[in-house]
């Protein structure tokens, strides 16, 4: 994956991911949903505000981490410390061990969404 600190913007990165990954911009459209051409402006950043589910369907295909696709600061304010403590801890896992979390984490979420918001103790 790229290095922490990196400045570019997200038209960069996919850029750089899809050159890295040897990949056109029609198979990068086709694998998240999108047209070729909605790949392209996002590329050269005239596309503004992409929603979240298409950052996803990127960090997915790409396997690298929305954070990373949008700068995300963790060190910010409003970063919950239990959350980073745990992203923290789950460095040392396996790419096995990963998908299973993730799985326990979209689970709980489901679970949250049906039952009204309510919170796990």
């Amino acid at each position: 994956m790229p290095g922490k600190e990196d400045p570019m913007g997200l038209g960069p990165k996919i850029r750089q991911l899809r050159a890295e990954t040897d990949q056109s911009i029609q198979q990068v459209a086709e694998a998240i949903g999108v047209s070729r051409a909605h790949v392209w402006q996002l590329e050269k950043e005239r596309a503004k505000n992409p929603t979240i589910a298409l950052v996803k369907r990127l960090a997915d295909h790409f396997n690298v981490s929305i954070r990373y696709l949008v700068d995300e600061d963790v060190n910010a304010s409003d970063v919950d410390e239990r959350i980073a403590r745990i992203c923290q801890q789950a460095r040392g896992l396996d790419s096995h061990q990963v998908a299973l979390l993730a799985d326990m984490v979209t689970s709980m979420l489901k679970h949250q969404a049906t039952t009204g918001g309510s919170q796990l103790a």
